[in-house]
């Protein structure tokens, strides 16, 4: 383990999709698979030689938030089958996440960045969502900032 805190991201999810192969984890594997594509299309487009790690766990988010969202339609639809299929895609991808931050945590950072920014009306989100969502660098969901940010700004 001791070689992966020196590896960068984009070769941990390498080494941990062969070892998934290997040991024959299907739902881990195929997860790894899509995000390391999702990875390498992102190099493609953005023309550059390969991503640095805030830019993979920018990725990872948004696959999280898209399973999150599948969760939900297939809940709606009642198909408990693709429920727990995405659910455990969705663990594998959050253990690639750095640890989340308190809510009280969040809270002290978007009060940082009101100040900062000088934010005073509902017009003024978009200005603190954007400091905040770079301090906080997928710690913390999007979501989660953006109710607390309209409930100090009102």
């Amino acid at each position: 383990m001791e070689a992966e805190a020196t590896m960068g991201l984009y070769q941990t999810l390498e080494t941990d999709m062969k070892r998934a192969l290997k040991e024959g984890d299907a739902v881990k594997l195929s997860c790894l698979r899509m995000l390391i594509a999702a990875i390498k299309t992102a190099v493609i487009d953005k023309k550059v030689k390969n991503l640095e790690d805030p830019e993979i766990l920018q990725l990872v988010q948004k696959q999280i938030k898209q399973h999150r969202e599948s969760i939900a339609q297939f809940e709606k639809g009642k198909r408990q089958d693709l429920v727990d299929k995405e659910t455990e895609e969705l663990k594998v991808l959050e253990s690639y996440m750095p640890k989340q931050l308190e809510e009280s945590e969040v809270l002290a950072i978007i009060k940082e960045a009101i100040s900062e920014t000088g934010a005073q009306a509902k017009s003024d989100v978009g200005k603190v969502m954007k400091v905040v969502m770079e301090k906080v660098r997928g710690r913390a969901d999007g979501k989660l900032i953006s109710q607390l940010v309209q409930g100090l700004l009102r």
